[in-house]
């Protein structure tokens, strides 16, 4: 089931490539969407139909990942077919092969317990996705594009250095040089501690790149700008969730070593400075894809800190996995309709859109209101799970800045949106072609319709999952 999972989105990549028809070669993606999920499903139900190898191994924490991702992906691809419908004039033959190169590679990443064959995986994930940033062909995407490549290549060969570290961290502790996941873990207490400390800090700043982290965040608000929004979807509920699993596998490792503490503090502190870095450049932001740049760098530092809190918010921080990921496919894909409909993403030229585009308006509303967590959307149970839990470890003063960032962000936003939402729509939009149909409006309703549902009803199969998970990293 592995070899499925990661090998027929990428033998997909190649028949898009091979496809000469235009309108043809969008539908390979749902198709691909609809069996990679079902695919998810019976891995899930039926564990031993997973790989036997020692290198590929789906364990609970990935299986939520892969959950987060394979949604997410089925829902974007049925909207992709209808956003290139309006892109007639361009070939989607490179942007098709891309989106199904990176499903194949994400899912490699996902499922590698060798953490070098992770590092290839992740570092696949960054080569296939920057064409998609540059599908515009404008001097801002261009630009966009070197910038996520340059910082994307510097961040993850800091990870590879950070590898090499962790595995020499092995043999000076006397052990033979490994990468094997669970090899690391059991023979954790015995890993040289500095050479461990040191990779956890490149490892972090590598992985940290690659999820959006600040400082290293730089990349973001230019390539989730000048992308179309269901590239900005993949890369904020996608790329950024395998980048967090990558930092998942070292902290378990550091955990098993007794380096909790110092991990921890790290990733407290990261995750608090990256809020306060959103927090203030969300206040007066004019571009839409740029705010959602932001609030993209705001829940990765929301995982940051759950992960740093530890046990007691490791439920939370597992479940804003599944909900920042669902809830940016609602905002990046409404993004993207009011974008197509102005081909303009500034607030200057944006207005009424619940005049202009009442569908898409009112989906980008909910979908502020559900990733600034208010109730009764998912993000609001998974972020009030990793309050508790900071409650819980007795980190009070964290609770309560976390609270004080959360409103923030809240304030930030809601000046743009409602600039975006309100106001009369100008003279000009009404004469475009575009406007809202069932493929660009559908797949973003059942977004929404999941994150509203893990806010009112987490399923029991689902909480289980989380569980196992949960006590996974805690007792390995």
């Amino acid at each position: 089931m592995a070899l499925l999972l990661i090998f027929f989105p990428l033998g997909m990549a190649l028949l898009a490539i091979v496809i000469p028809s235009n309108h043809l070669r969008p539908w390979l993606l749902p198709v691909t969407g609809i069996v990679h999920t079902f695919g998810t499903v019976v891995v899930i139900l039926h564990p031993e139909l997973g790989s036997q190898s020692a290198l590929l191994i789906l364990d609970p924490v990935g299986i939520i990942v892969l959950i987060a991702i394979t949604l997410l992906f089925l829902v974007a691809s049925f909207y992709t077919v209808g956003y290139l419908h309006y892109r007639k004039e361009r070939s989607n033959r490179i942007f098709s092969a891309s989106l199904l190169a990176f499903l194949g590679l994400i899912s490699l990443v996902i499922w590698s317990h060798d953490l070098g064959l992770m590092w290839v995986a992740m570092e696949g994930t960054t080569l296939v996705t920057a064409p998609l940033i540059y599908f515009n062909h404008t001097k801002k995407s261009i630009e966009a594009t070197w910038k996520y490549l340059l910082v994307g290549s510097v961040g993850i060969a800091l990870a590879l250095l950070g590898t090499f570290f962790l595995a020499y961290s092995s043999m000076q502790g006397g052990f033979k040089a490994t990468l094997l996941f669970d090899e690391l873990l059991n023979i954790a207490p015995g890993l040289s501690k500095i050479w461990l400390k040191a990779s956890f800090i490149l490892l972090l700043i590598g992985y940290g790149t690659k999820m959006g982290l600040a400082p290293m965040h730089t990349w973001k608000p230019d390539a989730y700008g000048e992308a179309p929004g269901v590239v900005g979807a993949v890369f904020a509920g996608g790329v950024t969730s395998g980048a967090f699993l990558a930092l998942l596998r070292i902290y378990q490792i550091c955990d098993a070593a007794g380096e909790t503490l110092f991990t921890a503090n790290l990733l407290k502190a990261i995750g608090l400075f990256s809020m306060v870095i959103a927090g203030i450049f969300l206040i007066g932001q004019r571009d839409i894809k740029r705010m959602l740049a932001y609030s993209s760098v705001e829940h990765m530092g929301i995982l940051a800190l759950g992960l740093g809190i530890g046990a007691p918010a490791l439920y939370g921080t597992l479940l804003h996995i599944i909900t920042n990921a669902l809830t940016k496919g609602v905002l990046f894909l409404s993004a993207g309709n009011i974008h197509r409909a102005y081909e303009s993403k500034s607030t200057d030229q944006v207005k009424g859109v619940l005049r202009s585009l009442p569908f898409t308006g009112v989906l980008f509303l909910l979908g502020f209101f559900a990733i600034t967590g208010s109730p009764p959307f998912g993000p609001f149970i998974s972020e009030f799970a990793i309050l508790n839990g900071a409650f819980a470890a007795g980190n009070f003063g964290i609770g309560a800045i976390f609270l004080l960032l959360l409103l923030l962000v809240f304030i930030g936003m809601s000046t743009t949106v409602f600039k975006t939402l309100q106001g009369r729509t100008p003279l000009h939009i009404k004469e475009k072609e575009y406007t809202d149909n069932f493929l660009t409006i559908a797949p973003i309703v059942v977004c929404l319709i999941l994150v509203l549902f893990l806010g009112l009803h987490v399923p029991e199969p689902l909480k289980n999952l989380l569980n196992d998970a949960a006590a996974y990293m805690e007792n390995r």
